[in-house]
């Protein structure tokens, strides 16, 4: 993406009244993002959902030059800024219409690895959480996969540390700017995370860690990953809310369950109970549910040029060869399974490079 989109981009985020879902039916309306800055204010209150507060607080000017100087601070300090349209940008969390039109990451590892598992917890683990974390991530080495949190005290640092510890890439979702690491105990963790995932946010350089900013990384954190699983939580909190965005998501939510007389019981105790999540006692269950198999990490394994599909694989790709095109809920339908099974299955067939995905989530054959 050429620099002068970017800049127009990270300006349509500074814009008053202008969330994601508003940004994005702009840049449709007006054509590209570079047309909704040279868009007349008469012409701007015809599209839909735009009223006179948001053409009145449209200040083209200022927004540009605070994003010119965004782009220089991430330019100096090796941050890459992610569009929503660029290849490189979480597709799990571009499928859903509240996604940032742009995100900004500093790390290593490819955010949209073949499978992705989220860690939550409470920041005051007891012993048997924080063996609960480590058994359970200890579990997950031999299944290759991305472990995204949220770099918080807890539960959170310490599946972050895990993952450093045994080499599993591991990101940190954050509710502020790179420009900084909260809590700042966390700035030698994040490092060390760098080399092997990275760090993550929604938020510009100079934005502080205020309390109405983690919800929406915990959004970010759901929607990226295909497992959500908590781990110690009191009945509200931010792992609860996290647990919430993954079930909206039809995401595969797990939870640790606990003693009924434990405080930091309650919530995950209450998730399973309500089926709105799955018993875990081990990784096995999540590839038990999942039908993940184990990968060997010491073995290499070539491209070949016939890409070896079972007989879920099979069976879904038939549907969308007889039918031309598909939209996910006739998929879900036609398999007999789950919405989260389903969509885990498109992913995965999306990133074999079989099918792709169409406006209206449906689905062609590649």
């Amino acid at each position: 993406m050429i620099e002068q989109e970017l800049i127009y981009l990270i300006a349509l985020t500074k814009m008053p009244k202008v969330g994601p879902v508003m940004a994005k039916n702009l840049i449709s309306y007006c054509g590209s993002v570079e047309a909704v800055f040279k868009e007349t204010k008469k012409n701007m209150l015809k599209i839909p959902g735009v009223g006179q507060a948001l053409v009145e607080n449209f200040v083209p000017d200022f927004a540009i030059k605070e994003a010119e100087q965004e782009l220089k601070f991430t330019q100096k300090n090796d941050i890459t800024i992610l569009s929503y349209l660029s290849d490189e940008y979480p597709k799990r969390l571009a499928n859903f219409d509240s996604s940032p039109i742009v995100l900004y990451y500093k790390g290593t590892s490819n955010l949209n690895h073949h499978r992705t598992v989220a860690v939550v917890g409470t920041r005051q683990p007891s012993e048997y959480g924080r063996t609960m974390c480590n058994r359970l991530i200890e579990g997950l080495l031999p299944y290759n996969v991305l472990l995204v949190s949220g770099l918080a005290f807890g539960v959170d640092a310490a599946a972050h540390r895990k993952c450093v510890d045994i080499n599993i890439p591991t990101i940190g979702v954050l509710g502020h700017g790179l420009d900084r690491i909260y809590p700042a105990e966390h700035k030698q963790l994040s490092s060390k995370m760098i080399e092997n995932g990275g760090v993550l946010t929604e938020f510009p350089s100079g934005t502080n860690p205020d309390r109405e900013n983690f919800p929406m990384r915990n959004r970010i954190i759901a929607s990226m990953s295909d497992v959500v699983i908590v781990i110690e939580s009191k009945r509200k909190g931010g792992s609860i809310i996290t647990a919430e965005f993954a079930n909206e998501y039809n995401k595969d939510v797990f939870a640790v369950p606990g003693p009924v007389t434990e405080e930091l019981s309650e919530g995950c105790n209450k998730l399973i109970k309500q089926n709105k999540a799955h018993l875990i006692e081990s990784a096995a269950d999540i590839a038990y549910i999942m039908r993940w198999e184990e990968i060997d990490a010491g073995k290499v394994i070539q491209k070949q040029l016939f890409v070896e599909l079972d007989d879920v694989e099979t069976t879904m790709m038939g549907h969308i060869r007889d039918n031309k095109e598909l939209a996910i809920d006739a998929l879900t339908y036609k398999m007999g399974m789950t919405p989260s099974e389903v969509s885990s299955l498109l992913l995965g067939l999306e990133f074999k490079g079989l099918i792709k995905t169409l406006p209206g989530k449906k689905y062609i054959l590649a």
